[in-house]
């Protein structure tokens, strides 16, 4: 590990607005935002660019930027001090790991942007809008709690829309090329690092937004794995 990722780690354990593994959380947020204001979590944040830009357009709610890479967090931590954001916080931790730091209905919102697209069909379970993921986070989050999928690949974009479709779940919005969309609101105009790197080479950036309302029959999963390896090959 370079030198520059070891200062990061060790300053961050010092940050107030950072917690990383921490115990004893769930339900408890309000106490690290001083307030019961709505929570939001940016999966995956790397830098938090999502995290700190939601922070800023709305201080009557709280934001926490989730990601395991402690050098990334540092960036959008050391942010959201220096403008004094009390809204942002940051977890560090797996993904897989978050029913140990939040309770039943204690999220009102999920963002995921650019995530790690996991492209090869034998690793389909590994992407964040995956089933499995997708109960995961049901443990957690209002009934009424609303994702957000920001990507620029179009294969995950249209797996989430084939698992969306599969357990006929609420699709809000659907925007196959976002940027072109009139009047797309402040919130889609935010830029990642990632995003700015064009990882896909798609010059487009796609966008779900949906819910899930109802249970996720684990029988449909292996349906759902059919339908991958129709469609995609490793």
């Amino acid at each position: 590990m370079g030198h520059k990722k070891l200062v990061r780690f060790e300053a961050i354990k010092s940050f107030p607005n950072v917690l990383e593994y921490p115990v004893g959380m769930q339900g408890l947020w309000h106490q690290q935002f001083g307030n019961s204001n709505p929570i939001t979590l940016e999966l995956a944040c790397g830098k938090g660019e999502y995290a700190v830009g939601l922070g800023r357009m709305h201080d009557k709610r709280n934001f926490i930027g989730v990601d395991v890479k402690g050098n990334r967090i540092w960036r959008g931590a050391v942010t959201a001090i220096d403008e004094g954001l009390t809204n942002v916080a940051f977890l560090r931790t797996e993904i897989d790991k978050l029913t140990n730091y939040f309770a039943p209905d204690e999220i009102s919102e999920i963002w995921i942007t650019f995530p790690d697209p996991q492209l090869r069909a034998s690793k389909a379970k590994k992407r964040l809008t995956h089933p499995k993921f997708l109960r995961l986070y049901q443990q957690f989050l209002k009934p009424s709690a609303i994702i957000h999928l920001k990507t620029d690949s179009p294969d995950l974009y249209q797996f989430t829309k084939t698992v969306v479709n599969l357990f006929d779940l609420p699709l809000l919005k659907d925007f196959d090329d976002a940027y072109h969309q009139p009047n797309i609101g402040d919130e889609l105009q935010i830029k990642t690092y990632y995003e700015s790197l064009d990882i896909a080479k798609s010059k487009r950036v796609h966008y779900l937004q949906f819910q899930i309302n109802k249970e996720l029959p684990l029988e449909k999963d292996e349906q759902l794995k059919e339908l991958i390896n129709g469609n995609e090959t490793d």
